[in-house]
């Protein structure tokens, strides 16, 4: 077939030109995460300010109240294992094996469930809000900026979860899999991030 009755047959617009080696959707999402970095990157940016330019006048944390890092240090275990149930998902799918993508995305998703759900608890039991300070501003704002990451990663997870049972993912095609994967290894590292900073330093 020549060239001009390819194009004849051709219905829609032209194929996209690809400049990157990774798929379009991949490719989208890092683009996606560098500006959820930036906007982290703001609060960040805010907490150092009270943290470093002016310590005295917002003591961290505010007295009498403390931070729970025990409780924060085990959601954080909690999280960090759910980074690796979330592999174990996407490394099954690519050799075939359904079950073992099924069991993957059911423990992370209640592995991420279960955070969210302490996180709350938390949030509940702390003793002080946004009201108190800089201090309480900067903290519910970074924590609960996270917790609203990890409720879109939840609902990302669960619509994969329902069409992995389904069998819509094949090794040839899991990107389905792969682009939610990733974005929650980013609400993972990114906890890590919040948690070193806010509990611990």
């Amino acid at each position: 077939m020549s060239a001009h009755a390819e194009a004849a047959h051709h219905h829609g617009p032209p194929v996209a030109n690809r400049s990157s080696r990774l798929e379009p959707a991949v490719l989208g999402m890092f683009l996606f995460i560098a500006s959820e970095a930036m906007l982290f990157g703001s609060f960040f940016t805010v907490y150092f300010f009270v943290r470093v330019v002016n310590p005295d006048a917002d003591p961290w944390p505010l007295p009498p109240f403390e931070l729970p890092k025990f409780v924060a240090g085990v959601n954080t275990a909690i999280l960090v294992t759910s980074s690796f149930t979330m592999h174990w998902a996407l490394q099954s799918i690519k050799r075939g094996n359904r079950a073992g993508l099924q069991a993957g995305l059911v423990l992370t998703f209640f592995m991420g469930l279960s955070f969210l759900c302490t996180q709350i608890i938390e949030y509940a039991h702390i003793g002080f809000t946004p009201a108190n300070g800089a201090f309480g501003s900067v903290f519910f704002g970074l924590t609960g900026l996270h917790g609203a990451h990890v409720a879109i990663g939840l609902t990302l997870l669960g619509f994969t979860t329902i069409r992995a049972f389904r069998g819509h993912f094949s090794p040839e095609h899991h990107d389905g899999v792969e682009i939610p994967g990733i974005y929650w290894h980013f609400v993972d590292v990114m906890w890590i991030v919040v948690y070193t900073t806010v509990y611990l330093l």
